[in-house]
C-alpha cells in the first residue's frame, strides 16, 4: 500500500472526526429552542455564530479535499476501509473535548476496529488499480448499485427499529461508496485540467449520489439506534468499495490463504464498530449526565454521526 494513501486517508478521517466532535459541542452549548420550524432555524442560527460550529464546518471540507488527494493517489478499496478510522478518532478527540473518559468495554472495541481494520488491509494487500474506471463500465455498473439501493429501501420500507435501520444504513454506505468511486473518476480526470472537469458528468453525479447518500444517513439515523445501522454503515461502505474498485478501477485483493485473515478483520470491524456505537463519545450523546462514578460511558446514546 502506498504510505501517502494511508496518511492522507487517516488525516480525511481524523478531520472529520474532530468536525464531529466540534459541531456537537457547539449543540450542547445552544439550549433548545422548541420543536418548531422557527425556533430551529433560530437554534442554527446562533449555532452558526460559534466558532466550534464554523470551525467543524471547515474541517469538514478540509476532510473532503484530503479524502480526495488520497483517492487521486491511492485505491477505492485501500481510501474507505481507513475511513472507517473516523470511528477511533472520534472516541479520542470526543473524549478530550468532553472530558468523558471511556469505559473499558469501550476501549475494548476500539481495539476490535482497529485490529481488524489492520488485519484486513494487511491481507489483503489491496492493488492501487487505475486512475479512471475502465471504459464502458460505469453504465453497467451504475445502475447494479441504484438498484441494489432501491431494493434495500423498499425491503426496509414496512419494517421498523433495528432491521429497519440497518437495511437503511446499508443503503446509504453502497450510496456513500458509490459517491467515493465517482470522487475517484473526478481525480483522475483532473490530470486533463479542471476544464475537463467540468464539462464531463462524473462530478455532477458526485454531488447527487453524495445528496442522496445523506439523505439515506439520516433516514438510517430516525429509525433505529446508532447500534443498528453503524456495522452495516461501516462494513458496507469498505465491502462495496473493494468491489466497485476491482470493478471500476481493476484494483485486486489477495485471496486464497488470506481469505480466513480478510473474514477475521471483517467481523473485528463489525464488533468493534457495534461496541463503539454505544459509545457517548462517538455517537454523540456527549450532554448525557455520566452513568457512572468515575464518569464513564452512560449508556445507548443519541445518534448523531456525519459522514464525508
Amino acid at each position: 500500500m502506498n504510505h501517502l494513501t494511508v496518511a492522507l486517508a487517516l488525516l480525511a478521517a481524523l478531520s472529520n472526526a474532530a468536525a464531529s466532535v466540534l459541531q456537537r459541542r457547539a449543540a450542547t452549548d445552544e439550549p433548545g429552542g422548541g420543536g418548531g420550524i422557527r425556533q430551529s432555524v433560530r437554534w442554527l442560527a446562533r449555532a452558526l455564530r460559534r466558532r466550534q460550529w464554523l470551525a467543524g464546518a471547515g474541517l469538514l471540507a478540509l476532510s473532503a479535499v484530503l479524502q480526495a488527494s488520497a483517492l487521486a493517489v491511492g485505491g477505492l478499496s485501500v481510501v474507505q476501509p481507513l475511513m472507517a478510522s473516523e470511528l477511533l478518532f472520534t472516541l479520542v478527540v470526543g473524549s478530550v473535548v468532553f472530558r468523558r473518559r471511556p469505559s473499558r468495554r469501550t476501549w475494548l472495541a476500539f481495539l476490535a476496529l482497529a485490529a481488524g481494520l489492520a488485519l484486513f488491509l494487511g491481507a489483503a494487500e489491496p492493488s492501487p488499480g487505475r486512475s479512471t474506471a475502465t471504459t464502458g463500465r460505469w453504465p453497467a455498473t451504475g445502475a447494479t448499485v441504484l438498484c441494489l439501493v432501491v431494493l434495500l429501501v423498499a425491503v426496509a420500507r414496512p419494517l421498523q427499529g433495528a432491521p429497519r435501520a440497518a437495511l437503511l444504513g446499508l443503503a446509504s454506505a453502497v450510496s456513500f461508496a458509490a459517491t467515493a468511486a465517482l470522487l475517484k473518476e473526478v481525480t483522475g480526470i483532473l490530470a486533463h485540467g479542471w476544464g475537463a472537469v467540468f464539462t464531463h458528468w462524473p462530478l455532477y453525479a458526485t454531488a447527487a449520489v453524495g445528496a442522496l447518500s445523506f439523505v439515506l444517513l439520516q433516514s438510517a439515523l430516525r429509525a433505529g439506534t446508532l447500534t443498528a445501522s453503524q456495522p452495516a454503515l461501516t462494513l458496507g461502505d469498505a465491502l462495496t468499495s473493494v468491489a466497485l474498485g476491482w470493478v471500476l478501477f481493476g484494483e485486486e485483493i489477495a485471496l486464497g490463504v488470506r481469505v480466513l485473515p480478510e473474514v477475521i478483520g471483517v467481523a473485528l470491524i463489525g464488533a468493534g464498530s457495534i461496541g463503539l456505537a454505544s459509545a457517548p463519545t462517538v455517537s454523540g450523546a456527549w450532554d448525557a449526565p455520566p452513568g457512572g462514578r468515575n464518569g464513564t460511558d452512560p449508556g445507548t446514546p443519541r445518534p448523531q454521526p456525519q459522514r464525508s
